[in-house]
């Protein structure tokens, strides 16, 4: 839970993101009751995607994370075709980057995302 502690700059974003991420559902759960969770996704052919948020079961965010700003995720593109009501983020740590893809996925620097779930 101390994401700090982790040494490398990829894993040690996940982990930050993770922990933001599971606080916020709890506070959603505990203030809101609404019935949502925190997921991993992983597919039987490797697919990837760091975060899935759902409520009662439905998707709602797709989260992705990478030490740099890179191209776009194509396990994250995957995701976001398999279900298009669901918002997609792309989150580094570093660069300057922001804007959303033809396909809807936002790509961003993951203070952008970080600072909506206050």
């Amino acid at each position: 839970m101390d994401w700090t502690l982790v040494p490398d700059s990829g894993p040690r974003l996940e982990n930050l993101v993770a922990c933001h991420l599971l606080k916020w559902v709890h506070m959603q759960q505990d203030t809101q009751g609404r019935d949502i969770s925190l997921h991993y996704f992983r597919d039987t052919d490797g697919r990837e995607v760091d975060f899935i948020v759902a409520e009662k079961r439905e998707p709602f965010l797709a989260v992705e994370c990478k030490s740099s700003p890179v191209s776009v995720d194509q396990s994250l593109r995957y995701w976001k075709a398999r279900f298009p009501n669901c918002e997609a983020w792309q989150l580094s740590s570093t660069g300057t980057k922001d804007f959303v893809t033809p396909d809807g996925i936002r790509v961003c620097h993951a203070l952008e995302l970080l600072g909506k779930l206050v």
